[in-house]
């Protein structure tokens, strides 16, 4: 549990509340204009990808950094 990517996850959550996530959503998905609703499906879509994207980063970041922590304290005991 320790590189669950804690701080993308709570950015997504205050996005997602905040009053201009809310018109993104409920344009992709409300919406009655056909242009609106794909003009928003598209934001949300790129969104998510920015999203999964800085999850990654995230987890890549804290992966390398526990294991070149892992390998320091190795070479302390020796």
């Amino acid at each position: 549990m320790r590189r669950w990517p804690w701080i993308t996850l709570i950015l997504a959550v205050l996005v997602a509340i905040s009053p201009l996530g809310r018109e993104v959503f409920e344009g992709a998905f409300v919406s009655g204009e056909q242009l609106s609703r794909s003009i928003s499906q598209f934001m949300l879509a790129v969104g998510l990808a920015i999203l999964v994207s800085l999850a990654l980063l995230e987890w890549l970041a804290k992966w390398l950094v526990t294991r070149r922590r892992a390998a320091k304290g190795r070479r302390t005991e020796s």
